[in-house]
């Protein structure tokens, strides 16, 4: 449930709007390939997992088939984008909190739900699989029945509504209205909503069965990014002209008014209020287990490493959570300067995270070969073209993004913040390969 309803975000519901209004129906293709992006990396993930399960995930393969300095690198980065994250989704659900009980400070929601996903959190690992579990079968539930009315609603088949053909697909200025190049900028916004996808092989280390988990969660992310992706925006932008201006808003909550549906924006309230309590309760897991990783292998402080009885990194979630906490009160004092550069230099996380597992599974699928050719259960398809062909495609995109005004502050700050992770990195490996000549100098 967590690989499935992992890939359901309040970006979907809400977000989307924004990608198709600058793409038009051609977000579809836009969604494809970002989604054969995703289902290319994960299977290498996959295949890394599946063979040898980790708390770190990608980056302890990092680690071993890179280098100390790539696993510091990326597990750093992909910590401080998730506790950004924390900010961005406590402020999302407050504000949702807000609109039904205005007389409570929009804040004291914030501080609220931080606080009670904490203690979910530190109490057991299984309460945070448990509340997890829910979340995403309300996210799949929700999407399932949006797109079995918009199937109806689009054959006509609901009352009120008539069979709407191919117009809104191919009419208002045609299938791409803004050009193909739009298809590429589509893909910028579409790219960063699937982030999150590779969180099932960090949750799968603490699973019973950690090569089954990881197994048919990779088998599956196919059919659940073609489902709830593009089948939800295909019914988006079949049913209603692109270019409408209720579909800039909220595209979902538009279908679900033109189909009639009492109460629409509320009900989609409801959903986009459990989508960003589940990114939360993901996002603290997430950081949690990479700092819990990193101090196991010596590139965070040790008592990162430490776990209570019931098995909880109770040091690592408090430090995530404390800079989550930190992140909350700039976003309300300082909106447009210090959180916003924290937004933005961690921004182009995810495209770094994804080279990386790319570079990683070419050097580990060798190491596993040589040492344990019986745990490659989960093999990545035509290798190494496939992956060097993935490489290449998160490669135009990271190119692209700087010829997109807002793409290139996001790639430059965030070159610039792994820039100095890179450094504390080497700085780290130093110190550690002095100690280490100490300790063997003789007496």
């Amino acid at each position: 449930m967590i690989a499935i309803g992992g890939v359901i975000g309040a970006g979907l519901f809400v977000g989307s709007g924004a990608g198709i209004a600058a793409t038009g129906p051609g977000i579809l293709l836009s969604y494809t390939l970002a989604g054969v992006l995703v289902v290319m990396v994960m299977r290498m993930l996959g295949e890394m997992a599946a063979a040898d399960p980790q708390s770190g995930s990608f980056s302890a393969y990092a680690d071993r088939a890179l280098g100390r300095w790539a696993g510091f690198t990326i597990g750093w980065l992909y910590w401080f984008f998730w506790v950004v994250v924390l900010a961005v989704e406590a402020t999302a659900g407050a504000k949702i909190l807000n609109g039904w009980l205005p007389a409570v400070p929009q804040w004291a929601f914030a501080l609220l739900v931080m606080a009670v996903l904490t203690a979910t959190n530190l109490f057991s690992v299984a309460s945070y699989g448990e509340f997890e579990f829910w979340f995403a079968g309300i996210k799949v539930v929700a999407i399932a029945a949006f797109i079995v009315i918009g199937v109806l609603a689009v054959l006509g088949l609901l009352p009120g509504t008539h069979a709407v053909g191919t117009d809104n697909l191919f009419g208002h200025g045609g299938f791409l209205p803004h050009g193909v190049g739009a298809v590429f900028t589509g893909m910028l916004t579409v790219v960063f909503a699937f982030m999150g996808s590779e969180i099932v092989t960090l949750a799968a280390g603490e699973s019973q069965d950690p090569q089954k988990a990881v197994s048919r969660a990779t088998n599956s992310v196919i059919w659940r990014i073609g489902v709830f992706y593009l089948g939800s925006i295909a019914i988006v932008v079949t049913l209603l002209p692109w270019d409408a201006a209720s579909v800039k808003g909220s595209p979902y909550v538009a279908v679900l008014e033109h189909v009639g549906i009492p109460g629409a924006a509320q009900v989609m309230n409801v959903i986009v209020l459990t989508a960003v309590l589940s990114c939360l309760n993901s996002g603290m897991y997430t950081a949690s287990r990479m700092a819990f990783s990193l101090g196991q292998r010596g590139d965070a402080p040790r008592a990162f490493a430490r776990v209570t009885g019931r098995g909880v990194p109770r040091t690592a979630i408090l430090a995530s959570v404390v800079f989550g906490f930190v992140a909350v009160f700039f976003n309300y004092t300082s909106p447009d300067t210090v959180f916003q550069f924290l937004l933005n230099s961690s921004g182009a996380v995810a495209l770094f995270v994804w080279l990386v597992i790319c570079f990683s599974q070419l050097r580990m699928r060798r190491i596993i070969e040589r040492e344990a050719p019986e745990r490659l259960t989960v093999r990545m398809w035509l290798f190494p073209y496939l992956t060097w062909a993935t490489i290449g495609l998160i490669g135009f995109v990271v190119a692209y993004m700087f010829t997109d005004h807002d793409g290139r502050i996001q790639m430059v700050l965030s070159l610039v913040a792994a820039a100095v992770v890179l450094v504390a990195a080497r700085i780290v490996e130093g110190r550690r390969r002095a100690a280490a000549a100490d300790a063997v100098e003789p007496v």
